[in-house]
């Protein structure tokens, strides 16, 4: 059970992983502000929640999105109506993540807001997996750009023919 939480709208991350982790079997929950969701969630294979704090005591793993403010044009209206507003309703701190079962993991794709959408404490505890989850990320791309430029073969046949 992953909970997927924040700017789904302007987030490729959480497109990408919301669908590739249904695909996989997950039961993954969006949980967002109505105005942070994209047109015709309805027909992606999730379910979407308005209430952070009851989705986090199910959720095996929390994954917390930034907000993207530089994407928002605030002068058409806001998103939402203040970052306080927003980390009140949708941010993780100390006393949400008391809500997460024990195994539960904190991530987090990166660049983060601190103390918007997740706290400094949150972030450095010892149920964030961020760090790792950041490396590892690199290193994947690193390792899909080398097969794509550099002719990747599929066996050792084509590299002596």
């Amino acid at each position: 059970r992953v909970a997927i939480v924040g700017d789904v709208l302007h987030s490729r991350v959480a497109r990408s992983n919301a669908l590739l982790l249904a695909t996989l079997g997950a039961d993954v929950t969006l949980v967002a502000p109505p105005t942070l969701l994209p047109v015709g969630i309805d027909t992606w294979p999730v379910q979407v929640s308005y209430d952070l704090d009851s989705v986090l005591p199910k959720a095996d793993t929390v994954m917390m999105l930034r907000v993207q403010a530089e994407r928002m044009n605030r002068s058409k209206g806001g998103f939402f109506p203040s970052a306080r507003e927003y980390s009140r309703r949708y941010g993780l701190d100390l006393r949400r993540m008391a809500l997460l079962p024990d195994h539960a993991l904190v991530m987090h794709p990166g660049p983060m807001n601190r103390g918007m959408e997740i706290t400094a404490d949150v972030a450095d505890a010892a149920r964030s997996v961020i760090v790792e989850q950041v490396s590892n990320g690199v290193a994947a791309r690193m390792a899909v750009l080398y097969l794509l430029l550099a002719g990747a073969t599929t066996s050792d046949e084509e590299k002596t023919a």
